[in-house]
């Protein structure tokens, strides 16, 4: 059975985009990402074209979030105060992503340039995150204590003004270095249709030191808006969101976020954040690879009809 995507203007199996849903949005539950890094890819695997892929994806990613952020207010581990923060950035970040993105679309270098993104920070974040994953889970097992939260707020951080108080994050920092971030993610998210998790995650963590606890549920909270604001900029400014596509990624990520928040319960944060990072790899590796190949179809520069 196949169904015809209008805009799209191809035709896919409704499983197998109701599977992709469904998995993302697991991935949305365990991991507190938008999914949309994943997602994307996968959209072009099926041969959705990137236009769509990236402008679609963010209505999944809305609903994976908010199926998925659901679950975290109702075990307290959404700190609303960062959240906003975050947000105030994101939506700035947003619009300026859209600016760029119809840039690269009136140079027609959209494509290129969407997966190039995909395999520069993809590749990079999924390493750090890895290392850093594998290390703490080796002291883990020499049962050497893990450096507080607090040790990791000193230095330029520290430093800076606008200090605001996060009671539910146990943080007293700069409202800056939140608004930087979300600003990222927010450009990230227009540009290359994701939710921004695999940045904000390991960001809040490293960067802002929040407790892992609550950097799930937190993250959930802002890629909502963000990449809400992102779809509705691309549906308005580049008609490019697929309503039949984006109908059967919603109903199989909201499904999937639920599973994942519970799968992500019985895991340790060491463990989840190792997981995260081979996923992000595999994913950088698989796009970069598919640059290097050699297109299946050639231009043809001969008349028809043979002169």
């Amino acid at each position: 059975m196949q169904i015809y995507l209008p805009i799209a203007e191809v035709s896919a199996n409704p499983v197998v985009l109701l599977g992709i849903g469904g998995f993302v949005g697991v991935l949305s539950g365990m991991f507190g990402v938008g999914g949309g890094f994943l997602i994307t890819p996968m959209l072009f695997m099926i041969g959705i074209p990137p236009a769509i892929a990236v402008a679609t994806s963010a209505n999944q990613v809305v609903a994976s979030s908010i199926s998925g952020v659901l679950a975290h207010l109702r075990k307290r581990t959404v700190d609303l105060k960062m959240g906003g923060v975050l947000l105030l950035g994101g939506l700035f970040g947003a619009a300026a992503g859209m600016l760029l993105f119809n840039l690269m679309k009136s140079l027609g270098q959209v494509d290129l340039a969407v997966q190039l993104c995909y395999v520069l920070f993809l590749g990079v974040i999924g390493g750090l995150m890895f290392v850093e994953s594998v290390n703490a889970i080796h002291r883990s097992r020499a049962a050497v204590p893990p450096t507080p939260y607090k040790r990791k707020q000193r230095g330029w951080v520290q430093s800076l003004p606008l200090k605001v108080r996060f009671r539910t994050s146990n943080l007293y920092i700069s409202a800056i270095p939140p608004v930087l971030v979300g600003f990222g993610v927010g450009v990230l998210s227009a540009v290359m249709g994701v939710g921004g998790g695999f940045i904000m995650v390991p960001a809040m963590i490293y960067i802002l030191g929040m407790p892992t606890k609550v950097v799930i549920g937190t993250s959930l909270f802002q890629i909502i808006f963000v990449a809400g604001f992102t779809a509705m900029m691309h549906a308005t400014t580049n008609y490019s969101v697929d309503i039949v596509l984006a109908l059967f990624l919603l109903i199989g990520g909201v499904l999937g976020a639920q599973l994942g928040t519970r799968i992500g319960a019985y895991l340790k944060a060491e463990q989840l954040r190792v997981l995260l990072s081979l996923l992000v790899l595999s994913v950088s590796t698989k796009i970069g690879f598919e640059l290097l190949l050699e297109p299946g179809d050639h231009f043809n520069l001969s008349v028809p009809g043979g002169f």
